[in-house]
C-alpha cells in the first residue's frame, strides 16, 4: 500500500503539431466591423435624406435665409413665412408675494399658481378683481428675507416662467397684491 504522502508517478504528455486555423479570427473581425460601418453610414445617409425631404433640417445649404420652418410654408403667394412654434424660453422673474408667511412654505422646485388681487379701486377686498397670472410656475429660488422689510411688505420669490408670463408678472406686481397657491 502506498504511503499517503507520496505523489503519483509522472506521466508523459504526447507531442502534437501546432493547430492552424484557416482564415484567422482577425480577418473575420475586421470584415464584420467593416460591414457594420457601411450599414451605419447608409443609415445616416437615409436619415439625412428624410430630414431634408421633411424640412426639419434647420435651414441648411440651399434653403436660403428666408426659409420657413415646418410644413405649410409658402402656402400663400407673397406671404411672409412664419416660423413653427418653438418652446418658449424661460425667464426668471422676482415676484413680491403679499403674505410673507406663505412664502416660508415654499421651496425651490415647487410649482405654484400666481394670483393678482385687483387695484384698491376695483374692490380687491371682495375678490372681484382677482385673476390668475401664471399657472404651474416653478419656484427657482426663495431668497432669505432681510431684516430691513416688515412682514406687511410681503416676501420675495424668484419664479421660472415663460418670457410673456414674466412680463405680465412684473407689470402686475407694481399695481396689484400677488398671492400664490401650491400646485
Amino acid at each position: 500500500m502506498p504511503s499517503p504522502s507520496s505523489a503519483p508517478s509522472p506521466c508523459g504528455v504526447p507531442a502534437f503539431a501546432p493547430l492552424r486555423v484557416r482564415g484567422g479570427g482577425g480577418r473575420r473581425l475586421r470584415r464584420t466591423l467593416w460591414r457594420q460601418r457601411r450599414a451605419l453610414a447608409a443609415g445616416l445617409a437615409l436619415t439625412a435624406a428624410a430630414l431634408a425631404a421633411t424640412g426639419l433640417g434647420g435651414g441648411g445649404a440651399g434653403t436660403g435665409g428666408d426659409a420657413a420652418y415646418g410644413a405649410g410654408a409658402g402656402s400663400r403667394p407673397g406671404a411672409v413665412p412664419e416660423r413653427a412654434r418653438r418652446p418658449a424660453r424661460s425667464a426668471s422673474v422676482p415676484v413680491r408675494i403679499a403674505d410673507a408667511a406663505t412664502v416660508r412654505l415654499l421651496r425651490p422646485g415647487d410649482h405654484v399658481d400666481v394670483i393678482a388681487a385687483g387695484d384698491a379701486g376695483t374692490g380687491a377686498g371682495n375678490g372681484a378683481g382677482a385673476r390668475v397670472l401664471a399657472k404651474d410656475a416653478r419656484v427657482a429660488e426663495v431668497p432669505q428675507s432681510l431684516v430691513e422689510g416688515s412682514a406687511e411688505d410681503g416676501a420675495l420669490i424668484v419664479l421660472s416662467v415663460s418670457r410673456d408670463t414674466a412680463t405680465a408678472l412684473a407689470g402686475a406686481g407694481i399695481s396689484s397684491r400677488l398671492a400664490v397657491t401650491l400646485c
